[in-house]
């Protein structure tokens, strides 16, 4: 059997009751990234389409913050000194973390709580489902530092999320979204204090991974494959998943214990 790697060296990682909690580890600085902390969570979310252990994965915050995103010293700085091919190449790697989240086939709940800027706002959004804080301040600043606001995907994913409008009023100032903003945009499913947030966030990846999740990881794809279709492709997509999940054991089990007036045991398979 394929496990999730916790030897990590630049993040928190820990897995527990098939629930993967990650985390940026430097709170004394609001949890920069960096780039070998760019790298490491590329490699560990792309590996993690393969870890059996692992049913959902809570990406968590750390000493008040989630992420105040990109390094200012040790990534932003060098990058002005780059070549476009040097560039092209760390603007490429960015991606590859937004993509190895999309496809990891696993449920991602974004726990977000004080400064989640930049960088740290795309993994937010690019996760499933995200529960914040009223502390919570989301902001894709880069128009702050002189960049476009379309930045690891943001242009086409956070639109999808909170309406056009909205999206390119974040874009253009550069301003924070408040967390009452974010909940009542579709942004956060929900708000909770933020002493609740982790066993919040705990709560809704455990129920999430008692589910079907061979059917969650196909939720998940089509989620993300279908934005590229017409209604008919679609159409057409969803009913060879649900043929192919009509196959598993686990719809089987559920239509026995519907039978028996119980509640079904997912396996996940």
């Amino acid at each position: 059997m394929t496990t999730c790697r916790t030897d990590v060296e630049h993040f928190q990682c820990k897995v527990e009751n098939r629930i993967a909690t990650v985390r940026l580890n430097r709170p004394d600085r609001k949890n920069p990234l960096t780039f070998d902390s760019y790298a490491e969570l590329r490699d560990w979310f792309r590996d993690l389409h393969y870890c059996e252990d692992v049913d959902a994965v809570v990406f968590g915050s750390n000493g008040g913050n989630f992420s105040s995103g990109g390094d200012v010293h040790e990534i932003i700085g060098p990058l002005t000194k780059m070549s476009m091919k040097e560039l092209l190449r760390f603007t490429r790697m960015t991606g590859d973390l937004v993509k190895a989240i999309v496809n990891c086939g696993k449920p991602v709940i974004a726990a977000v709580d004080g400064i989640c800027v930049g960088a740290g706002a795309i993994i937010a959004m690019v996760s499933d489902l995200r529960i914040g804080t009223p502390q919570a301040k989301t902001a894709f600043l880069f128009a702050r530092v002189g960049l476009a606001g379309c930045d690891m995907g943001a242009c086409a994913i956070l639109p999808r999320l909170i309406g056009q409008g909205r999206a390119a009023e974040l874009f253009f100032t550069g301003r924070s979204m408040t967390a009452q903003e974010g909940e009542r945009w579709g942004f956060f499913n929900k708000l909770v204090e933020a002493d609740a947030l982790e066993s919040e966030a705990l709560t809704l990846a455990t129920a999430i991974a008692a589910g079907p999740n061979f059917a969650h990881m196909m939720t998940k794809t089509m989620l993300q494959q279908e934005w590229s279709m017409s209604i008919e492709q679609a159409i057409e997509a969803e009913a060879q998943t649900q043929a192919l999940c009509m196959q598993t054991g686990d719809f089987k089990r559920a239509f026995d214990a519907f039978a028996k007036k119980e509640k079904p045991v997912f396996e996940g398979n």
